[in-house]
């Protein structure tokens, strides 16, 4: 009994010294590689690899081969091992190669690597590894031959279609690159993922053509396939070419009995991004097309409403416009009555008569009906009493502007109608001389609200901490919020006399630039672009520096470019925003417009 256990005692402590000499071995070989002595480190991996198959330890025993340029110790180990080995013949093909190829042995390396490509025989799906590895030793050619040997073996052209797409793009063989991920969107029905790699991928203008140029030849080829229409769709979109985009959604809208709805989607799309005559253009479409369909009341009220923003926009305002706007509005009150589906337009002609027709009496008339009938409607009846508070605002009427303001906050706390409520509040403070009330209220909005009403509150914020505190009364600030109140009260050429009798008697002042740049946003609402230009030259010559400079410039260029069609001098300034103000938010659509001055093809 004592011979068996001392028998046992051995065996263990046999086991267990052949266990701690494997883990010395690795241990060592980690050490020495480490330390860069590589002539000692070779001879653990080499016993190591030799036992059981380790990436890792492969990978650090070639790159000390190579260190030491022992090819001969190479050739042997890797020919041995490929035969010993066959199931990770590819991962000792691929170091083979590189050992070969820092040999100087060029024509051996590709022999090595071609072998990895295939190495796995039947085993389709081990060569996406494979592939990675090419791409990360930076050897694309090779993924891509390693994933067309997969597709060979597994006789399926669509395996790896994501991958082989990702490898043509760094082979910049954007076609090739198209295709694959044209198939993928086709067998699988993702368009998301489509659409998500392509916005990754196509950076290039001649890139994004060929994009359009083959979508183009596969709906002529397919024409009753909608993923290439829709996808065609979605790229016109990214580019905000509403109009194309129009064209093929009207095609699409019916082929596949769209009933107008992608159509109706695709004008408010258009609407947000401000292209009012696409978007008009659909709405009418709709309107001509589906008289007696569900979307017909509101694509009418939404064309009428497109054709009222071009005409807010186009300066100045011509009444005879608005008035025509007001008739198609009552035209279509007549015919689809007072209701839930027409409250809206009640509310945009209120806002025409108040802003555009100096009939604020008929505004509010309008308006206190809308509110009757929207009794039902909390948001819409908010929305309402917000409009109120502005005509009252309008025609000098502060306190009860500044009540209506307040029950919507209170009515609409923590959504977004009560912020804007609560904004208009500060503003209102503001035009009043009120500067700490409005500046309390706008560093509330600053922390808790969206983006868009939290930027007016910064700037709003940052123009009144800039320019308060400067004297006890605080004149300047007080003539030049009064200025503000008259555009908002839409009278700009008294606020035009005001702007200039300001900047005579502070153009050393630190609202300097805020008036001039007033002064030229205002000449641009009245058309009137020479006098903005001199404005924003002051700016450009005088307050470089300051934080409107590269504003004054872009807009100086834009108006060269635009308005007087004056390429050479749009150009210099498109450069001039690029040179002095690289960090500028305008920089990428200054380089824009300045390569489509230059000549450059920009699809």
């Amino acid at each position: 009994m004592k011979g068996l256990i001392k028998w046992i005692t051995v065996c263990l402590v046999l086991f267990v010294n052949i266990g701690a000499m494997a883990q010395t071995d690795e241990q060592l070989a980690e050490e020495y590689f480490k330390k860069g002595e590589c002539e000692k480190a070779v001879t653990y991996y080499s016993k190591i690899l030799r036992k059981a198959f380790d990436k890792r330890a492969l990978k650090n025993y070639s790159s000390c081969l190579i260190k030491t340029k022992d090819w001969q110790e190479a050739d042997k180990f890797f020919k041995r091992q490929v035969k010993s080995d066959a199931a990770n013949a590819a991962w000792y093909y691929i170091n083979w190669g590189l050992v070969s190829e820092a040999e100087g042995k060029t024509g051996e390396a590709d022999k090595k690597f071609g072998e990895a490509t295939g190495a796995f025989g039947p085993r389709f799906d081990l060569y996406r590894d494979v592939a990675e590895e090419f791409r990360e030793l930076q050897k694309p050619e090779l993924a891509k031959q390693t994933l067309l040997r997969a597709r060979e073996m597994a006789k399926n052209e669509n395996l790896y279609r994501l991958e082989m797409a990702s490898i043509n793009q760094e082979l910049k063989e954007t076609e090739n690159m198209i295709g694959e991920l044209l198939a993928y969107g086709i067998m699988f029905r993702n368009t998301e993922i489509v659409q998500n790699m392509l916005q990754d991928f196509l950076k290039e203008e001649k890139e994004q053509a060929l994009l359009e140029k083959v979508l183009y030849e596969k709906i002529q080829k397919s024409p009753n396939e909608a993923f290439y229409n829709e996808l065609l769709v979605w790229y016109q979109v990214q580019r905000k070419d509403f109009y194309k985009a129009f064209l093929q959604e009207r095609s699409l809208d019916k082929r596949f009995k769209y009933n107008g709805t992608r159509i109706y989607d695709l004008g408010n799309l258009a609407m947000q991004n401000k292209d009012y005559e696409n978007a008009a253009s659909m709405f009418e479409y709709l309107v001509k097309e589906y008289p007696k369909g569900q979307l017909y009341p509101f694509a009418r009220r939404m064309a009428i409403s497109a054709r009222e923003e071009q005409v807010k926009t186009t300066f100045p305002v011509n009444k005879t416009e608005v008035q025509k706007l007001i008739n198609e509005y009552e035209k279509l009150l007549s015919e689809l009555g007072t209701n839930d589906r027409t409250l809206e337009a009640l509310r945009n002609m209120a806002m025409l008569h108040a802003f555009y027709m100096d009939d604020n009496p008929k505004a509010i008339s309008i308006l206190t009906k809308a509110i009757e009938v929207g009794k039902p409607e909390k948001t819409f009846v908010d929305k309402c009493k917000l409009d109120l508070g502005d005509i009252y605002l309008l025609q000098g009427e502060p306190w009860e502007a500044t009540l209506l303001y307040s029950q919507v906050e209170k009515s609409q706390k923590d959504d977004l109608l009560g912020y804007e409520a609560k904004l208009r509040n500060a503003k209102l403070h503001y035009y009043k001389g009120d500067f700490e009330l409005s500046k309390e209220v706008l560093d509330i909005l600053k922390r808790a609200t969206t983006r868009e009403i939290a930027n007016d509150a910064n700037d709003l914020g940052l123009l009144i901490m800039d320019n308060t505190g400067l004297d006890s009364s605080e004149t300047a600030m007080r003539a030049y919020a009064a200025t503000e109140l008259l555009l908002f009260q839409n009278k700009p050429l008294v606020a035009i006399d005001s702007l200039k009798s300001l900047y005579a008697r502070l153009n050393n002042h630190s609202l300097a630039d805020e008036i001039l740049w007033l002064t030229a946003r205002t000449y641009i609402k009245l058309d009137s672009t020479q006098q903005a230009l001199a404005s924003l030259k002051v700016i450009n010559e005088k307050y470089a520096v300051d934080i409107l400079g590269d504003d004054a410039l872009y807009t100086s260029a834009k108006l060269y470019e635009e308005k007087l069609k004056d390429k050479e001098e749009a150009m210099k300034r498109y450069q001039e925003v690029l040179e002095k103000y690289p960090g500028s938010i305008y920089v990428a659509e200054a380089r824009k417009r300045y390569r489509a001055l230059r000549g450059d093809t920009i699809n």
